[in-house]
């Protein structure tokens, strides 16, 4: 269950970031995380940060609730 909320949550975030044609590596810098991180947290390897997923959503200029969708 848990895997499949991390993986969720990574996928609306790749979607997101993808719409708005960035590069994981534009979104780590932004975001000031590494890009591993992103990476990590898009394929669902990861747990993250309620304020990164704030931040990322904010650098993406999406709701959170977006992101948060299906998890």
């Amino acid at each position: 269950m848990k895997n499949t909320r991390l993986k969720n949550l990574g996928l609306n975030i790749k979607f997101a970031r993808m719409k708005k044609d960035l590069s994981q590596e534009k979104l780590a810098e932004m975001v000031n995380v590494s890009c591993d991180t992103i990476s990590n947290i898009e394929t669902g390897k990861t747990e993250t940060y309620v304020l990164t997923i704030i931040d990322i959503a904010r650098e993406l200029g999406v709701n959170i609730n977006e992101l948060t969708k299906d998890v």
